[in-house]
């Protein structure tokens, strides 16, 4: 893929991801086909600020959690209404960085 895509990219979706994840990506995205780079386009990441908001509003149900796709965190912090709210307020500092692990785990599945 040509430069001016992946930098068009990585400035679109750098909130997405760490920092530190950013010059790995860049690396593997100048060595990615096209075909590729459609498949990259059409996965779904997670906004880490909006994460945040919804695990401040409804993060008491699980729903943050069911969100990132962690089923069991879900279920088992609805049934104990956040832990008793220690576990939601342990969210509220956690969410974003466990977003930003799930959209690099969803982009590493294509780029490697």
């Amino acid at each position: 893929m040509d430069q001016q895509h992946v930098d068009m990219f990585l400035m679109s979706y750098s909130k997405y991801f760490e920092g530190y994840q950013l010059p790995a990506i860049r690396e593997k995205l100048l060595k990615l086909d096209e075909s590729k780079m459609i498949q990259l386009q059409a996965i779904s990441l997670k906004d880490p600020m909006m994460m945040l908001v919804v695990s401040v509003l409804v993060g008491h149900f699980g729903v943050d959690r069911f969100l990132l796709g962690d089923t069991g965190l879900g279920v088992a912090k609805l049934l104990t209404c956040g832990g008793l709210g220690i576990w939601t307020i342990i969210d509220w500092f956690l969410i974003m960085g466990r977003s930003r692990e799930v959209n690099m785990q969803r982009v590493a599945m294509i780029l490697y």
